[in-house]
């Protein structure tokens, strides 16, 4: 997606973001600060990024890439806006009827009438259209 002439690039995210810069044949990618470094543009680079926690508004958190040319030259930018989304199993843990974020049950299971945690009914048959 790199346009024409472009041979290095620059990133810069909102501090709610977390960028790597993943090379070809590795798994793992190289930390990026919100602002200054440049990497060269070379096939199968990949930009990851990710948020660790929700957003307080619709697209609050930005990624922009920079693309240089051969002098150093800024050729154009392109970028994302994010929005993260929190999501959260939440069960009735102590049976009462009440579905509790927090609940103090949730970690545990304890068998019987007295008993605690979530019950969960798994299908692992395959669905006939």
């Amino acid at each position: 997606a790199a346009p024409v002439g472009a041979v290095s690039f620059g990133v810069k995210h909102t501090e709610g973001v977390s960028v790597a810069v993943v090379s070809r044949g590795r798994e793992e990618g190289e930390p990026v600060p919100s602002t200054g470094m440049r990497w060269p543009l070379d096939e199968g680079t990949v930009l990851r990024f990710s948020m660790s926690q929700a957003s307080t508004e619709v697209n609050d958190n930005k990624v922009t890439v920079s693309f240089y040319g051969e002098e150093g030259k800024p050729i154009t930018q392109a970028g994302v806006f994010l929005t993260g989304i929190g999501m959260s199993l939440d069960v009735d843990a102590d049976r009462d009827g009440v579905v509790e974020r927090n609940s103090p049950n949730k970690a545990s299971w304890t068998w019987g009438p007295e008993g605690h945690g979530a019950i969960l009914l798994v299908s692992c048959d395959k669905p006939i259209p």
